[in-house]
């Protein structure tokens, strides 16, 4: 059986990196004691083999084995391509 595994959508904020992309997640939560939304973002690092998304793109990313130090991530589809 195997899990489930995490995926993200985020935006490509860097494609520099030859067949790796950086993508910016943010995550939107209720405080718990202000009741406001409070917006936290991270970045990772995400395997792209054909170079496929470029900067401005939204993508969903999934989990994946390390591929490198700290690259653990693989990007499975690009959502909507930049403007």
């Amino acid at each position: 059986m195997e899990a489930r595994k995490k995926s993200f959508n985020g935006i490509v904020v860097s494609d520099k990196m030859d067949k790796t992309i950086v993508v910016e997640v943010t995550n939107r939560t209720l405080h718990p004691l202000y009741k406001k939304y409070v917006n936290s973002t991270k970045k990772i690092k995400a395997h792209d083999e054909k170079n496929d998304a470029h900067v401005g793109d939204t993508v969903t990313v999934v989990e994946c084995r390390h591929l490198s130090k700290d690259k653990c991530w693989r990007l499975e589809k690009i959502v909507e391509r930049a403007r």
